[in-house]
């Protein structure tokens, strides 16, 4: 009897207590860092699509081309580490500007199976017209804040990403060597000594 009493007090505290850092708690859920952070890229894509809707562009578009046109001749490898795009986006986004007309592909002079990439007129021009879309989309994202929370909430950011940055499937690396392919025999030789990566860190 005392055992019975025992239990039943003990079941009903625990479904009477509230579970503040239970994983079943949906406040944990939505003040976690990592889901606050997916949110808040969410908004800057739709803002960025709103803004730029005339231009039917996405917010890796416009940073792809972007970088093309800094930095004129890079290879899709190279661009990848300039914009921080893992290699399995990279192609689909190069063909899509490329389709449209706003950039061109060409052999590289030291080795035609690597193609170099150059912005054309028309992705010039994009890139002027979309200006202030995007300067628009900008603004938005911060508007809500105070403008010195804007300042130290973009100073916040840009260390927190870079003292992250190699946490990342694609770490931003824009000053690395643009990739020259190696012989395969040599390639394969460095893949089976290199350690396996967790396969959440592949894509």
């Amino acid at each position: 009897m005392k055992g019975h009493i025992k239990s039943h007090m003990k079941g009903s505290i625990k479904g009477d207590m509230p579970r503040a850092n239970g994983p079943d708690d949906d406040g944990r859920l939505l003040e976690m860092p990592g889901h606050l952070i997916r949110r808040l890229q969410q908004i800057a894509s739709a803002l960025f699509l709103e803004q730029a809707r005339t231009f039917d562009f996405t917010p890796v578009q416009y940073a792809a081309l972007v970088a093309i046109k800094n930095n004129p001749g890079l290879d899709q490898t190279a661009l990848c580490n300039t914009i921080a795009l893992d290699r399995s986006t990279i192609g689909g986004v190069v063909g899509r500007l490329q389709k449209r007309g706003l950039i061109s592909r060409a052999s590289g002079s030291n080795d035609r199976r690597t193609k170099t990439l150059h912005v054309t007129a028309a992705g010039n021009r994009m890139i002027r017209d979309i200006d202030f879309a995007v300067a628009e989309t900008q603004r938005l994202i911060l508007a809500p804040l105070k403008p010195g929370d804007r300042t130290a909430f973009m100073r916040m950011l840009k260390h927190l990403v870079h003292l992250n940055n190699e946490h990342s499937r694609a770490p931003l690396r824009p000053n690395g060597p643009r990739a020259t392919p190696r012989p395969r025999a040599r390639a394969s030789t460095a893949r089976a000594q290199r350690p396996a990566r967790p396969r959440a860190a592949r894509r």
